[in-house]
């Protein structure tokens, strides 16, 4: 989308500490599987700001009613970058978590089955919002929090993580939603 900023060109060394402090855990949580770890990008201050300020750049100039955010690593994120943006945050939680009447919507991942919900009021027709989460895999969770969003009337703007794992082909199978996608770095592999 050329009317985003690009975040690469003006932040190469922000970008390049993002990618630097996420740490890889090998067969984990089973064998073969490369878990790509936000914590120690989390745990330094430095690159949080950092992380947080290229996803503001990226859309402070978009009109964003709301940021929403997967359970759970997107609610660290969602909530910092919906402060930032001084919009309301949403979350999309796990199955039996929300104490209101909910939406659901199932979805397959890596590791098996699972569902998500959202409360039936969290978005309004029309509503411009942003999804986010720290990492694509196979694109299950990102594309079954769009599907609930896009029940209750929600425009989502943009899909957007801190990693992707293109391999895996969740970001092609968000493309296929219409929906756009941004990641601020890839990893190869699984």
């Amino acid at each position: 989308m050329s009317n985003l900023p690009d975040v690469s060109a003006p932040h190469q060394y922000a970008l390049e500490s993002v990618r630097r402090l996420i740490r890889t855990v090998p067969d984990w949580p089973k064998p073969g599987v490369m878990f790509r770890d936000i914590t120690p990008l989390l745990q330094d201050p430095v690159a949080f700001r950092s992380l947080i300020d290229l996803m503001v750049y990226r859309h402070m100039r978009r009109r964003i009613d709301a940021v929403v955010g997967i359970d759970a690593r997107g609610f660290i994120l969602g909530s910092a970058l919906a402060y930032a943006l001084n919009v309301g945050f949403v979350p999309v939680r796990k199955k039996g978590k929300l104490p209101f009447k909910t939406v659901g919507q199932s979805y397959s991942l890596e590791y098996g089955h699972d569902e998500v919900e959202l409360h039936i009021d969290a978005v309004k027709p029309g509503q411009r919002v942003l999804l986010v989460d720290d990492l694509v895999a196979t694109g299950g969770t990102m594309i079954a929090a769009i599907k609930l969003l896009q029940q209750l009337g929600g425009n989502v703007v943009e899909a957007l993580s801190i990693v992707d794992l293109p391999d895996l082909g969740g970001s092609k199978l968000i493309a296929q939603t219409e929906t756009p996608f941004f990641s601020l770095c890839q990893f190869e592999g699984d």
